[in-house]
């Protein structure tokens, strides 16, 4: 593998780079090769997922007229740890703790995330309390041993844990982060009596303060642990049996590209790999048209995600939640502390589900019908409706062109499921309850931006819309007018954006360690050394992805004042620490500290909490600027198609544009479908739509500029 991969610009680029995205409804892949692209979607295979991977593959690649060993650059994005996690179809699972704090898994932070709620249920830990051993040792805070490991009680143990038929393993001692060495010694005791068991330390996911996000996030690495490394390594050994020179890449949560062995590793860092891609397409589809304030959207078969994009640059969060019983509360899940692209993420796809709850009212998701047996229209044994299924009966899917025509949609089963599932409890004709799951699932995702807007204290309707995915452009534009967003992007190959983005994502890799000192009474010398191995296990990971790459490395400090419980991150001088480094960090600190909450607190010390080694191959290549061209011209249409008009009651006939014959500039108007091979964008009445001079597609909503214009003028004319 050459060390270009450090870099992927959209270029002329003689490499085959390969990008696969494994959703939970469909695979989809897209290849770059001398200036052109090419895209393919097959169905996922939920219980083989490299199967649908490898279909996808040998399918793009006859496709471009190549094979297997013409492929340079290969990266996976999955979410078979998310869907692990979520469905709880992880392995059977132990935690090894510290004696004495086997519940702390169980108890959590002791709050409530909705503390009038007399009926509320707490998310079940990964670990029941049957599996979770109490383990006798101890370490303080400051990393010095209490009680020494009883490592005669780890060996009877694990002789204990394989007759339970257990197969992972987590491993979290008290302040591990501090003291590894009995965490390390009880994995070396357990390979050594139980060689078949997979075996997470704590310490080496999360070498974190705070011991709940610790247990969680450990419980987390080794629940999913089999199962991913099991797919990676088959997938691996096939593609190379057919001809891969190099290994896979994967996609992590934060949105860069890593190792497949960091993939086996620490698969808890791909809980989030295939919804960073898509942010990562957005930011750059942002950057190309100077968007400084985007919302990404992108709605696949199983799960809509949204995240908001400030300057080109998504916020990254440090942790963030799965599983949560109540979908809008925080708190409602269980944590993950690792680096990851803030969004939120809600059960609102394609196969989503639709129902009459018990209050008579139309609810959808978020169980998905996934791949298997699919919405009812699949015609593969679904009989429940779903978001897809409403879509054929309005009109707004053509059956034959669905999925770039893998999945011969049939509309008579869709109607029958809606039939059988909605009317006859509501008494609503077909395609009023069609109507009213596509109105239900879309405001379910714009009442979910609206949460995550208020939650980061943004405002919805200041951003621009970039929607991608195979559903997101069926529903954009009624999201759009929900939130009052004038202006959405769909970029082209939207139906495949998150695999897209994934060739636009860095290699890179983020270390962090807590080693708490006051900046006062700092020992130099331990900060050091810490610095210098985090430094060492970065460098390691990036340069196995890129070898020979010139790196870049970004160090921060998370600080708060003495007697504070959370801290802030804080730019770490470059160089020697020593007394000059942290004097100019403590003024770093409290510069940072009054930009955020207005004023210092100099009288009270400060402290550092945990330390953070960020590291990059090459430079970011910034996209080619896009825009609309002036063309007052109208796009002629190449088909029609019956839709149904809810606001009227009644069927019209809508002009169809293929997108691929659209020219750059030219205009059409909605009502309007605009379909490609991969999914279909729906221009509904009042919006407009242009083809930019890259080809994303642009639409903007007539009313709302109409009325910011007035507004405008009226205070103009005050």
């Amino acid at each position: 593998m050459s060390n270009s991969l450090q870099s992927i610009p959209f270029s002329d680029d003689h490499r085959v780079r390969i990008a696969v995205d494994v959703g939970g409804t469909f695979t989809d892949v897209v290849l770059l090769h001398a200036n052109k692209k090419h895209t393919a979607k097959v169905l996922t295979t939920a219980s083989a997922p490299e199967l649908a991977v490898l279909h996808g593959v040998e399918e793009i690649l006859q496709l471009a007229s190549l094979g297997w060993a013409d492929v340079d650059l290969l990266i996976l994005g999955t979410t078979l740890a998310t869907n692990a996690l979520i469905e709880r179809k992880g392995a059977k699972t132990a935690l090894l703790t510290t004696h004495g704090f086997r519940d702390l898994v169980e108890i959590g932070l002791e709050d409530r995330f909705a503390q009038y709620d007399v009926f509320l249920d707490k998310p079940a830990p990964l670990v029941p309390r049957e599996w979770r051993h109490g383990i006798v040792e101890r370490v303080n805070a400051a990393g010095h041993v209490i009680t020494a490991l009883d490592e005669a009680q780890v060996a009877t143990l694990a002789r204990q844990l394989v007759a339970d038929g257990v197969e992972s393993v987590a491993v979290c001692f008290l302040h591990g982060y501090a003291n590894p060495a009995h965490e390390r010694r009880t994995r070396e005791i357990l390979k050594q009596h139980a060689s078949e068991l997979w075996v997470s330390i704590a310490s080496d996911v999360c070498p974190e303060i705070r011991e709940y996000e610790r247990l969680s996030t450990i419980c987390a690495n080794a629940y999913v642990q089999p199962q991913v490394a099991g797919y990676l390594g088959r997938l691996q050994v096939q593609a190379q049996a057919r001809g891969l020179r190099g290994e896979p890449f994967l996609m992590t949560s934060g949105g860069a590209i890593t190792t497949l062995q960091s993939g086996i590793d620490e698969p808890v860092r791909l809980v989030e790999s295939g919804p960073a891609g898509g942010a990562v397409l957005a930011r750059q589809v942002a950057e190309q048209f100077g968007v400084t304030r985007a919302l990404s959207f992108d709605m696949g078969g199983t799960t809509a995600k949204i995240c908001f994009i400030d300057d080109f640059q998504p916020q990254i969060s440090r942790s963030f939640e799965f599983g949560r019983v109540h979908r809008h509360l925080k708190g409602s899940g269980l944590p993950i502390r690792i680096p990851v692209i803030e969004m939120v993420e809600i059960g609102a796809g394609g196969g989503s589900i639709a129902r009459v709850n018990h209050l008579g009212v139309v609810q959808v998701g978020p169980d998905s019908a996934g791949a298997s047996p699919g919405p009812a229209a699949y015609g593969l044994g679904g009989e429940l409706p779903t978001v897809t299924d409403a879509h054929v009966a309005l009109g707004t899917v053509d059956p034959a062109r669905f999925a770039v025509g893998k999945v011969q949609l049939q509309p008579q089963l869709a109607r029958d499921a809606l039939v059988q599932g909605l009317t006859a409890q509501t008494g609503l004709e077909v395609e009023a309850a069609a109507q009213a799951v596509v109105e239900v699932v879309t405001e379910n995702m714009a009442n979910a931006a609206r949460v995550h807007a208020s939650e980061l204290g943004k405002a919805a309707e200041e951003s621009t819309l970039i929607a991608f995915g195979g559903a997101a452009p069926l529903h954009a534009a009624l999201m759009a007018r929900k939130l009052g967003i004038a202006r959405l992007l769909v970029p082209n190959s939207a139906g495949v954006g998150s695999a897209v983005g994934f060739l636009w994502a860095p290699v890179a890799y983020q270390t962090v360690r807590s080693l708490h000192q006051r900046i006062d009474q700092i020992k130099h010398a331990a900060v050091e050394a810490l610095l210098a191995e985090l430094t060492a296990t970065a460098d390691d990971v990036v340069l196995r992805a890129a070898p020979g790459a010139a790196l870049t490395r970004q160090r921060t400090v998370f600080m708060r004042y003495a007697g504070q419980g959370h801290e802030i991150p804080v730019d770490l001088p470059g160089g020697h620490f020593d007394a000059a480094a942290s004097a100019e960090l403590h003024a770093r600190f409290e510069q940072r500290y009054a930009a955020l909450y207005g004023r210092s607190l100099p009288h009270i010390a400060a402290e550092a909490v945990s330390w953070s080694i960020a590291v990059q191959a090459g430079a970011r290549i910034t996209p080619e600027p896009d825009e609309v061209p002036a063309d007052t011209s109208r796009a002629r249409p190449s088909a029609s198609r019956q839709v149904y008009d809810a606001e009227n009651g009644q069927w019209q006939t809508v002009p169809v544009y293929e997108r691929t014959a659209l020219v750059p500039g030219q205009w059409l108007a909605g009502p309007a479908l605009v379909v490609e091979d991969e999914t279909t964008t729906h221009v509904i009445a009042n919006f407009e739509a242009r083809l930019s001079r890259l080809g994303a597609l642009v639409l903007t909503d007539i009313l709302v500029t109409t009325a910011v214009t007035l507004d405008i003028a009226n205070e103009v004319a005050a």
